[in-house]
């Protein structure tokens, strides 16, 4: 890992001064470094197995949704390298009442969040992410996002939100089961106009 960080910091530093940015003024002289180590936490999410993040799973008996809604992330856009972040929520309808630990999703979305990404495939990765580790019947995943790209570049269009969704298995099929998980993510909207 030594080596990678050098070679990060080498190239960061080569880049800044491809820019003209004088890396020997005030404040400065440290930023290669700061810089390799900061994309090193943002994408210690690459070669993240998903499967291994589920650990033991539950046997609870109940054959009702269950909703995890408005997990934090941020990620970055692979286009521009330049952050996206929002709130990931995520409905699924367990198999024979197995289901993970809270907690497990928040490790999940950080997995596939900290790698360069698309707002669209890390949806659907997500989503399949669960349906496999679970053996979930169906799954519905909802994000919304800010993407900086659009108000830091030609656009401005600050206040813009991006929404995308993926859904699997039996809400793909039954248009009502399909419903009701829209319906738990509902108070996601009505809760942030609040």
């Amino acid at each position: 890992m030594r080596d990678t960080n050098e070679r990060a910091v080498r190239a960061m530093r080569d880049f800044l001064e491809a820019l003209g940015i004088d890396l020997a003024a005030r404040g400065m002289e440290k930023t290669p470094e700061r810089v390799a180590k900061m994309y090193a936490s943002l994408f210690d999410g690459l070669g993240c197995n998903t499967k291994d993040l589920w650990g033991e799973l539950f046997h609870t008996g109940a054959d009702g949704l269950v909703a995890v809604r408005r997990i934090p992330f941020h990620s970055m856009c692979e286009h521009h390298l330049v952050p996206f972040f929002g709130e990931v929520s995520i409905v699924y309808l367990p198999r024979d009442g197995q289901v993970a630990g809270f907690g497990k999703f928040v490790k999940l979305v950080d997995c596939l969040a900290h790698q360069p990404q698309l707002q669209e495939r890390l949806t659907a990765q997500i989503a399949h992410a669960v349906a496999d580790g679970l053996g979930a019947r169906g799954v519905l995943t909802v994000v919304t996002a800010q993407q900086l790209c659009m108000t830091m570049r030609d656009s401005r269009a600050h206040g813009t939100q991006t929404v995308t969704s993926e859904y699997t298995g039996a809400f793909a099929t039954d248009h009502g089961l399909c419903q009701q998980a829209w319906s738990l993510l509902e108070g996601v909207r009505n809760d942030s106009n609040a």
